[in-house]
């Protein structure tokens, strides 16, 4: 599609907007997040605005505005391995959002209806919901895609032709080469400026990969496909393993032609809808359901939640517990998991059994503690001395007796059956 660079030709006005900045700066100060490589936090940024915002305007409007370096971050990835984020300074944060609130409308009702990720009014559910229509329709193969390390490939020069196809004030387009090319410091050493790739962390990174990918869903709607996409997760359905096969050869193939992307091959398949999972779910009999790597991601959090060796009282744990399980049931509320829910409760009480057995050490205090609570003095030292471990201990009647649904439910803990069952009444 084409557009009319006349009407982008002069952005940086909007932008630099008091206005958009206004906004741009409580949506900074409101998403939080650490400091950048000048360890300058968003409580501070309101006095630096105080002091800089003339010269801040000016250098954004003349094209002289140069930003910094971005602090390299390692995580975990749930999958295994690690994933580097990208820490900009909270003034880089402020200025990515501010270009990001006035390109966001520009592009977003251009944007593949197929879209969904990092899009006003968009979500997970409604990506989900429409992926299963098309299974409800026949379509029971899947080409499952995988770009490999897609944030960490991106090709520069590509994204910029496509953004400057877009958008004809070129200040903004240097500004965005800018931010793409800074250098990322980690472990106090900063390497060379990037020749490739997005840092993701960045306000901008999510609107630069669905500008980048909307290619993609062009070319995919132009064969006809019925897709969904979710950032840099796509999905492509179809009625036979044979079509399956064909369509992920030939998209591999257009991708790394047309957009330098690799499809990872050890990740992507085409394949039957059941075996595969899309954003944490499976599709299967006409139902959602929780992929199993989605519980087990789940247990990891519990069981660093539950860990012994934590300095956390019961009574903090639980409160992090029950922020868990309510924002993982908000998610998953979808999936016809009942069974999966009622086993969830156990395991996690059994844990927390576990926990408070091993708070209290010694066989004395632990006879005390279930006689306290209504157990017998027989049971509790026949069970408590026993010999047996805290884990096989959390499982005995006396145990179970004492700290029982009521217990659980004075302490405060959730239920993750109850208000699953709750949230499907809805």
């Amino acid at each position: 599609m084409k557009h009319d660079l006349t009407l982008t030709q002069n952005l940086m006005e909007k932008i630099c907007d008091r206005d958009n900045l206004r906004r741009a700066y409580r949506q900074v100060v409101s998403n939080r997040g650490a400091a950048g490589v000048d360890r300058m936090t968003v409580d501070e940024l309101h006095s630096w605005i105080g002091k800089n915002i003339e010269a801040f305007r000016e250098s954004l409007l003349n094209g002289t505005y140069q930003p910094q370096e971005i602090r390299g971050v390692s995580i975990s990835k749930p999958t295994g391995g690690m994933r580097k984020l990208g820490i900009p300074t909270v003034v880089d944060r402020l200025t990515q959002q501010a270009i990001l609130q006035v390109l966001q409308p520009l592009c977003d009702p251009l944007f593949s209806d197929h879209s969904y990720g990092f899009r006003p009014g968009r979500s997970t559910h409604q990506a989900l919901l429409k992926a299963k229509s098309y299974v409800d329709a026949g379509y029971y193969r899947t080409v499952d895609m995988d770009l490999e390390k897609f944030f960490d490939k991106v090709n520069h020069d590509i994204l910029m032709s496509r953004l400057a196809r877009r958008f004809g004030d070129k200040r903004l387009l240097l500004l965005i080469r800018r931010f793409l090319t800074a250098g990322m410091m980690e472990h106090g050493v900063i390497c060379t400026p990037r020749t490739e790739g997005m840092a993701q962390g960045s306000p901008l990174s999510p609107l630069l990969s669905n500008i980048l990918l909307d290619e993609l869903d062009k070319e995919l709607e132009k064969r006809g496909h019925k897709f969904v996409r979710f950032a840099d997760d796509c999905n492509v359905y179809v009625k036979s393993q044979a079509a399956a096969e064909r369509v992920l050869r030939s998209l591999t193939i257009w991708l790394s032609k047309n957009l330098r992307l690799k499809v990872n091959e050890q990740k992507s398949a085409a394949d039957d809808v059941r075996k595969r999972k899309f954003l944490g779910y499976r599709i299967q009999n006409g139902n959602f359901h929780i992929a199993p790597e989605s519980l087990d991601r789940l247990k990891v959090k519990i069981r660093k939640l539950t860990e012994r060796r934590s300095p956390q009282t019961l009574e903090e744990r639980v409160e992090k517990l029950n922020q868990l399980v309510v924002g993982w049931l908000n998610y998953f509320r979808l999936a016809d998991a009942r069974t999966h829910m009622r086993n969830l409760d156990q395991w996690l009480r059994r844990r927390i059994r576990c926990l408070r057995l091993h708070q209290l050490k010694r066989t004395f205090p632990r006879v005390v503690f279930l006689k306290s609570l209504g157990v017998s003095d027989k049971a509790a030292w026949l069970t408590m001395s026993s010999g047996k471990g805290n884990w096989r201990l959390a499982n005995t009647p006396a145990s179970n007796l004492g700290m029982n649904l009521k217990w659980f439910e004075d302490l405060g803990l959730l239920s993750f059956e109850k208000r699953y069952l709750k949230l499907k009444e809805v």
